[in-house]
């Protein structure tokens, strides 16, 4: 993917959770740093173009190495409660970062809780899916996926 074909999948992406959310009165986005922060924040901006929805954005850090240690919100979980949530993250790969991260969301009451990704690699170990993904690639387990945003801006197989 090139700059171009991440815009549009971005857009796309924006589409489909509202098209699941029109009805809320806030929705909250919560991108994993680093680059699910980066598309999160996308998202953000596409979805205030089509819509008005409010939506809360939080980032997300969690150690993608080590994902049972302290993860950190940028605003406090009670702003989730009783609100529809979705986690964004660039590459779900064997899904312990994303399941890591929505089940941070299982300490409050939410209503619905969702995941969004550019990248579905179908790797996973963990009982995750990605419920809005860009593209879905079965690659090998010794290939690796990396997304560039900014200079150089890409989807990169290696």
């Amino acid at each position: 993917m090139d700059a171009y074909d991440i815009q549009k999948t971005v857009k796309r992406i924006a589409f489909q959770i509202y098209e699941n959310h029109y009805e809320e009165k806030q929705l909250v986005l919560a991108g994993i740093a680093d680059n699910g922060l980066i598309l999160g924040k996308r998202i953000l901006k596409e979805l205030k173009k089509i819509s008005d929805l409010e939506v809360v954005f939080m980032e997300v850090k969690i150690q993608k190495e080590n994902p049972r240690e302290k993860i950190t919100l940028s605003s406090d979980l009670a702003a989730c409660k009783n609100k529809s949530v979705v986690v964004i993250d660039d590459v779900l790969n064997t899904g312990s970062t994303l399941i890591y991260a929505v089940s941070h969301f299982l300490g409050t009451e939410v209503k619905k809780l969702q995941t969004a990704v550019l990248v579905n690699r179908n790797h996973k170990n963990y009982p995750v899916k990605g419920d809005f993904k860009g593209i879905s690639l079965s690659t090998s387990i010794k290939e690796r996926i990396e997304v560039v945003f900014g200079a150089d801006e890409g989807v990169y197989l290696s």
